[in-house]
């Protein structure tokens, strides 16, 4: 059995009395895409800057393509792609001057430098704005040659962090497309993202992370699995009257049932819930609790983290300061633990 291309075994890391990573532990299998589902603060960036070289884990041990991350991080630079979650271009250069510099950085010579600029510039359907300055570039077409810059080197391990922040739905549906064709192509990627439906399409695993450890990872399906086979949402008129209903209808669930007081709302996951429908209305009807809204549906992964957070994960991160340079000098500044 060949080894993890990312592995990160019981990483730590601190700032000051802020603990990020709390012995975090992952893995990625060569060729897989590994989605990190968390809230803003949860230490998906931390974890992505040490596995990059970008910071030095307190304790812990990590390793990428083979090499480990402390001992021999040139090596790991030469095997790996970074986005952050902003775009890092310049934006008083063309797409094609910005992957051209990229390449000349990585020590690719001048011609190579240009052939393969001309190749992303097509892969990511840039062609045509290839000689414009990226100042003029939407949001999405801007992540799009981030991305591109991340290949020049045509790593075998790509890093994402939240890539597809602040993108309309549009320009998010294109850039998965893009990563899924990667996937295909046999690169591994480690993808972090607050966004469900993201981690939900794009991950053949995924690790879900809270207070910088892994609380729950496998395929999406097998985590929906956990929650039982329906998820019986309601919603009663009287809010008042939320906890009364949840104790009536608490054995019923097939694990914990979450419910939002001040809006009336109760969340019940259960097994074979089209035959423990007709039970929540009756025992419901029997107390005299009036219900506005009823349905039933599978699990999502939003039914899961609230489950195992008692969060949810779409708020949007506060924006945090673009990394200007794609393998910058390690930082000990805890400009964001996320």
């Amino acid at each position: 059995m060949s080894s993890p291309a990312v592995l990160a075994e019981g990483l730590v890391k601190s700032y000051g009395e802020v603990r990020a990573l709390a012995g975090i532990n992952l893995e990625v299998a060569e060729g897989s895409l590994l989605g990190v589902l968390g809230p803003n603060g949860a230490g998906k960036t931390t974890a992505v800057r040490i596995l990059s070289t970008l910071l030095l884990p307190d304790a812990g041990h990590a390793s990428v393509a083979g090499h480990d991350v402390v001992k021999d991080p040139d090596a790991v630079r030469a095997s790996i792609g970074l986005t952050g979650q902003y775009a890092a271009v310049d934006e008083n250069l063309t797409g094609r001057e910005n992957l051209e510099l990229v390449g000349r950085l990585l020590h690719i010579g001048r011609k190579e430098a240009r052939i393969r600029a001309d190749e992303l510039l097509a892969a990511f359907g840039l062609t045509d704005a290839g000689g414009r300055p990226a100042r003029t570039y939407s949001g999405g077409m801007r992540r799009r040659l981030d991305l591109a810059a991340s290949l020049v080197g045509r790593p075998s391990v790509l890093f994402l962090d939240e890539p597809t922040t602040g993108l309309d739905p549009a320009s998010r549906i294109a850039l998965w497309e893009v990563v899924e064709q990667l996937r295909r192509d046999g690169t591994t990627i480690l993808l972090t993202t607050q966004y469900l439906e993201e981690a939900d399409r794009l991950a053949d695993r995924i690790a879900v992370i809270d207070g910088g450890r892994v609380i729950a990872e496998g395929t999406s399906t097998e985590l929906k699995d956990r929650l039982g086979e329906d998820v019986v949402d309601l919603r009663v008129a009287d809010a008042a009257r939320t906890a009364e209903a949840v104790e009536i209808l608490r054995d019923l669930a097939a694990t914990t049932p979450r419910a939002e007081n001040a809006a009336g709302r109760i969340s019940l996951p259960v097994h074979h819930g089209a035959g423990i429908l007709a039970e929540v209305v009756r025992r419901i009807d029997s107390a005299g609790i009036e219900v506005a809204e009823l349905s039933l549906h599978r699990p999502s992964l939003d039914d899961v983290f609230l489950s195992l957070t008692g969060r949810d994960t779409t708020v949007v991160a506060a924006a945090q300061p673009a990394a200007r340079r794609r393998f910058g000098r390690r930082s000990a500044n805890p400009e964001t633990a996320a």
